[in-house]
This record gives structure tokens, C-alpha cells and sequence, in this order.
């Protein structure tokens, strides 16, 4: 019994702690998410997306011109060889581990007058040693939105002075 309460919260003092950001509403992610591009093409700009979405290692899965639409995909291993020694020794035959991330990215891209506006959604799902699904999320994080599009404006200006 005592080794059973033991591996759980090993476990948690082996993954640490997270803080969490404040809940936002949906109109408030969709503007984190969103950016208007002036002067910009929504064909330039789907591929300005897709190069930097390639470049971060994503597997471009889906793309259609005519819709806006790009889905792509990353996945990383996240296995620490701590936790599987530990789960290995501690665990049973049941225990479980974070083995891999998947990212799932969306992006919707569209005419706004004389300007291309793209919208992404990001989505990290992590799984088990046995291929399960542990958590599932939406990436909220206002800095990481921030960093991927100041990607795409490098982009679009390698695009444009065609470097």
C-alpha cells in the first residue's frame, strides 16, 4: 500500500511544478491567435506560414489555397530517462510515463481589405509510454503566438526581397 501512495507522488515531485496562466475569454484568444498583414497577399502569406511552420519542424498535413486553410503537425520525445528508472523500479506493470508531444497547428488565412489575415491555433497533446493520451491542451500563451509571428513577418520579408 505504502509503495502504491509512494510512485504517484514521486511522480509529482519528479515533474515539478507549473503555473498557470489566468483563464482568457475566446474573444481575447482569438486576438492573441490573429494578425493582419497590410499589403500582403493571402497567397503570399499561406506561404510565409508554411515555410516557418516547416522551418519549426511541423509536417504540413493539409493546405488549401482556395479555403485559407493550413493543419500541420510536430511531434517530440519528451521521455526523461529518470522517470522511466524510477516508473521501472518503483512502478508496476500498469505505470505510465510522458513518452512523446504531439503539436497540432491550424491556421486560417484570409482577404481584410487591402491586408491577409491569418489566424493559428496551436494544440500540444501529450502521450504515454503505451501510446495513450495523458492531456490534451490549447496553447495560450500570448508570447509564443508573438514569437511564431514574428517568424512569419521575417518570412514574408526573406519572400519579398526574394532572398
Amino acid at each position: 500500500m505504502k509503495r502504491a501512495m509512494l510512485v504517484p507522488a514521486l511522480a509529482l515531485l519528479i515533474s515539478g511544478c507549473a503555473a498557470t496562466a489566468p483563464p482568457q475569454t475566446q474573444l481575447q484568444m482569438r486576438e492573441i491567435q490573429t494578425k493582419v498583414y497590410e499589403g500582403t497577399d493571402t497567397r503570399t502569406l499561406m506561404k510565409a506560414v508554411m515555410y516557418v511552420l516547416q522551418d519549426d519542424g511541423y509536417i504540413v498535413r493539409n493546405g488549401n489555397i482556395e479555403l485559407g486553410f493550413i493543419n500541420a503537425y510536430k511531434e517530440m520525445d519528451v521521455e526523461e530517462l529518470g522517470e522511466v528508472i524510477f516508473m521501472n523500479l518503483f512502478g508496476n506493470s500498469d505505470s505510465r510515463w510522458k513518452k512523446n508531444t504531439v503539436y497540432d497547428v491550424t491556421a486560417n488565412v484570409m482577404e481584410y481589405g487591402n491586408a491577409s489575415r491569418v489566424r493559428m491555433t496551436f494544440q500540444m497533446k501529450m502521450m504515454d509510454n503505451r501510446g495513450a493520451v495523458m492531456r490534451v491542451e490549447h496553447i495560450r500563451d500570448e508570447r509564443f503566438y508573438q514569437d511564431f509571428f514574428e517568424k512569419v513577418d521575417k518570412g514574408l520579408f526573406i519572400q519579398k526581397e526574394k532572398l
